[in-house]
């Protein structure tokens, strides 16, 4: 508390001195309750299902003006019960700065926006918020923002440490795929209903030695295109984006890919889709790394809620072909109702010549509008998984059970807004 107080009070002080156009305070208040009985991975024999509830308590501060934009993020991200009712301060270290940067205007086209960030692109494929993750996702980068009659371009920079030091750059920090230094550039031309954008990735990692001494930085690269576009009354969208360079975490060869096509339809009140995804993956017990990772997007929201593949997990793997189709229905003035089906399948080939098929998920989701700021949301995702599936699940059987079900509540209010002109 005594943190957040001392935040708000030099951020009033800014705003002050300033003479700012637009400030805006706004909460992001986020209880969900989770049941998990084979969530993220098969369900053990011998175990007991997981229960619990976790929140996350955000502030945004927002300042706009003719040359300047700055956000502040402050975050508590817990779980209930963490912390003795009685213990006279926080120790799980829950509080956290979300996101910290300012963005100048230099001309009418151009800005250069610098500090932590979301960074988020298309359909958050290769670059997403991650939202749906407590935490969110952020980037401690630069970037060079171009922006002109449809089209925008920017140019993405960052370089990592752990402390700041006298001598060496080593950066030894344990993440999935934390990179020490990266750098990206991100093209999109839209039009009245149509987009298209270019994605070129280059992420720096840490490689050690055999004494487990800093020895150099491997690269991995990823370049790659998102498109949507109507025809007739379907929406057709689609990605295709090719990795190569070195794999994390091993630092071998890379040569993977990742395609996806799906064509939705959307009449009245309903919303039907059909599409195919597949992540190019390494034969098991092959010597080729050809295993496609989606890196920094918002893996979530793809293949399947229950976070079987590439949620922290999957990398290096047999990849993936995911076969799905989708309908939402509204089913009031301010709800409705998903409805998901995948079939999922190996794209490598597995151990003794084992069946590609994984198995199918079946995934549910209501959502209700409250009031204007608050929403709830419901969810079910049950996994019917094949013996295929033990195989690339740490050989966990594959005939109990696996489901998951969960409840959040958003509230998301602006709490003050204040304009000078």
């Amino acid at each position: 508390m005594k943190k957040l107080t001392t935040t708000l009070f030099l951020t009033f002080c800014f705003i002050q001195l300033t003479h700012s156009q637009t400030f805006d305070l706004s909460a992001d208040l986020r209880p969900r309750f989770e049941y998990r009985h084979g969530y993220g991975s098969l369900f053990p024999d011998d175990a007991d299902p997981a229960a619990f509830v976790t929140q996350r308590s955000r502030l945004n501060f927002n300042y706009t003006d003719e040359k300047l934009k700055l956000m502040l993020s402050v975050q508590d991200v817990s779980t209930w019960g963490d912390t003795r009712q009685t213990s006279p301060v926080d120790g799980n270290d829950s509080f956290s700065l979300f996101q910290a940067w300012a963005e100048l205007s230099i001309t009418e086209n151009w800005a250069i926006k610098a500090g932590r960030q979301s960074i988020a692109y298309d359909n958050e494929r290769i670059f997403g918020a991650l939202d749906w993750a407590m935490q969110g996702r952020f980037h401690d980068a630069a970037l060079i923002k171009y922006r002109n009659d449809g089209f925008m371009a920017d140019a993405g920079f960052a370089f990592s440490q752990t402390e700041i030091s006298n001598e060496g750059t080593a950066y030894d920090v344990p993440g999935f795929f934390t990179y020490k230094t990266m750098q990206y550039l991100y093209a999109q031309k839209s039009w009245e209903k149509a987009s298209a954008s270019l994605l070129f990735l280059n992420t720096g990692f840490q490689n050690f030695d055999e004494d487990d001494e800093a020895d150099g930085v491997y690269y991995t690269q990823t370049l790659g295109s998102y498109f949507k576009f109507p025809v007739s009354v379907i929406g057709i969208s689609g990605s295709f984006y090719y990795q190569f360079g070195k794999a994390y975490p091993v630092n071998v060869d890379l040569s993977a890919y990742e395609f996806m096509l799906e064509a939705s339809y959307k009449p009245v009140n309903t919303l039907f889709a059909l599409g195919f995804e597949a992540m190019s993956g390494s034969d098991q017990g092959g010597s080729d790394n050809n295993s496609f990772f989606p890196l920094y997007g918002t893996n979530h929201a793809y293949n399947g809620f229950m976070d079987y593949f590439y949620v922290g997990n999957y990398a290096n793997s047999a990849g993936l072909n995911d076969l799905y189709g989708k309908v939402v229905w509204k089913t009031g003035e301010k709800s409705d109702l998903l409805v998901s089906a995948h079939y999922f399948g190996a794209n490598g080939d597995l151990a003794n010549d084992a069946d590609a098929y994984l198995g199918t998920e079946i995934d549910l989701q209501f959502t209700q509008k409250l009031m204007k700021f608050a929403t709830l949301k419901v969810g079910y995702s049950h996994m019917f998984a094949s013996e295929s599936m033990s195989l690339i699940k740490d050989g966990r059987p594959n005939d109990n059970s696996n489901n998951w079900a969960w409840a959040m509540l958003v509230i998301n209010p602006t709490l003050f807004t204040h304009t000078i002109k």
